[in-house]
């Protein structure tokens, strides 16, 4: 099972170009996970006729959102947190909105596992969305996949805004204080670690430097001036099943470039 990860930064502009259908077909991917689609469903002239769609669009238009293709129909897919952590926490607008409102979880269960599917929410250049990752995004993902440990296993994806250690992105000296290289941005996956997930790619490629995500500015991809902060976080007992895990910087497209593990069952 070839399961896939793209922050699109907008389908319909990659269809548009092209890129995405090129990728489907030469990647073609058991499961694809998308971040960024930036559109809803009925917005998006897509023929995937071997593909059952999941969409999570944001309430405001052409911003944010996720969406998961799959050959393989998910037993259920859900949108929300669980009804408890929902309550627990101050999910309150910003000036940005709300994000339960932006689209940026889906919970796909499979036989073998469940599927999480999620965007991290930006810290933001001035870091006015740090405290939102911080006290309430971070700390919820981590309770939402133990609650759903509880009963299968967990494969975790996506966009998550933040190089975890200074191997992670091309200049760390100069971003210790920059969103998405914060001591509290790491934290959050230094605590998913620490709950037991694992991060594959790191774990078959301990001393790799490899990015996801490249700025516009100065030619950075041209010159591989990028940022690892794509990821698949697995369960424990997952790591047996776990075959690969990959990096795919060659597919163009969007400013991050897909992430890929595969599973035997």
């Amino acid at each position: 099972m070839r399961i896939f990860s793209w922050n699109v930064n907008g389908l319909r502009a990659g269809l548009k170009k092209g890129t995405f259908l090129d990728f489907m077909n030469t990647k073609n991917p058991d499961i694809l996970c998308l971040q960024e689609t930036k559109a809803k469903a009925d917005q998006v002239e897509i023929d995937l006729p071997n593909y059952t769609e999941y969409w999570n669009s944001a309430e405001r238009a052409g911003y944010s959102g996720t969406a998961i293709f799959s050959k393989i129909p998910a037993i259920n897919c859900c949108t929300e947190f669980d009804p408890k952590l929902i309550q627990h926490y101050n999910w309150q607008n910003d000036k940005y909105g709300c994000p339960l409102t932006e689209g940026r979880l889906q919970i796909a269960e499979y036989e073998h596992f469940y599927l999480v599917n999620v965007y991290t929410p930006n810290s933001k250049p001035d870091l006015s969305r740090l405290q939102l990752r911080k006290q309430i995004w971070d700390p919820a993902i981590l309770q939402q996949l133990q609650l759903l440990e509880q009963t299968k296993p967990i494969i975790i994806c996506g966009d998550f805004n933040a190089a975890h250690t200074e191997i992670d992105l091309a200049r760390p000296k100069q971003n210790t204080h920059n969103a998405g290289f914060t001591s509290e941005e790491r934290q959050g996956i230094t605590n998913l670690l620490s709950a037991g997930f694992i991060d594959t790619f790191r774990t078959l490629h301990p001393q790799e430097r490899r990015y996801t995500w490249w700025s516009h500015w100065g030619h950075s991809r041209e010159n591989n001036v990028g940022w690892r902060i794509d990821y698949f976080f697995i369960s424990q007992s997952l790591l047996s099943h776990l075959k690969s895990a990959e990096i795919h910087e060659h597919i163009l497209g969007s400013d991050h470039c897909p992430v890929s593990i595969e599973l035997e069952f």
